[in-house]
Formats: C-alpha cells, structure tokens, sequence
C-alpha cells in the first residue's frame, strides 16, 4: 500500500533533510513555501503573546512511498528536522488508494518509481 507523508518543518531544515530523504530512496518530494501556527499561536521564545496570532514561515514536503519505508522516512525527517524548540514541525502519514503516472498510464508503486 502507498502512504502519503506529509510534513512541516523550519524552512532552513529543508536541505539536510531533502538529502538525506534521497539518500533512503524516496523518488520524488513535492515542497511549498507556507505559513501557520501551532500551539505557540505563532510566538517564539522570549515573545510575550497576546490575542492575536503570528503565521510562521514553513516548508511543507509531501512525499508518497510504499509503507515499507514509512518508518525509516519519517524517522529521517524527525532526526533532521528537530530543533528541540516549539516549531519544530509536525508530521502526517495519510493512506493513498492509488497513484497513477500520467505518461506512462502506470498505477500502484510503480507509478512513483
């Protein structure tokens, strides 16, 4: 089964672990410039908060791979990817039905090898 793994993380995080997600064998990452807020509602350390709410700065990878690597992806990304501060990131693991390349007419795993 494929499985969908989608994460946010601090964008200068963003080339350590695109390296090493290639180096585990993942054949191809998506990556969006987003923003958001947790449950810090968007203050860092030191900020004093107040009512309203700050939109942090993000990379969102998705990822699509096989469930056999799942674990040693997202277990990549938790390593790479922590900052030992509030925003580190978060990550999401999402079933996909099917996968189709539109080229080839391919679908299942081998549509995203």
């Amino acid at each position: 089964m494929l499985k969908k793994i989608e994460c946010f993380i601090q964008p200068f995080k963003l080339d350590a672990v695109k390296d090493a997600l290639i180096d585990a064998g993942v054949e191809g990452i998506t990556i969006s410039d987003v923003k958001g807020f947790g449950k810090q509602r968007g203050f860092i350390k030191g900020e004093i908060p107040n009512k309203e709410v700050k939109f942090l700065p993000k990379i969102k990878l998705e990822i699509v791979v096989d469930e056999e690597i799942v674990e040693a992806v997202t277990r990549t990304i938790v390593r790479l990817a922590q900052t030992g501060e509030f925003g580190s990131g978060k990550i999401f693991i999402i079933p996909v039905e099917d996968a189709i390349r539109i080229r080839t007419q391919e679908s299942g795993i081998s549509a995203i090898l």
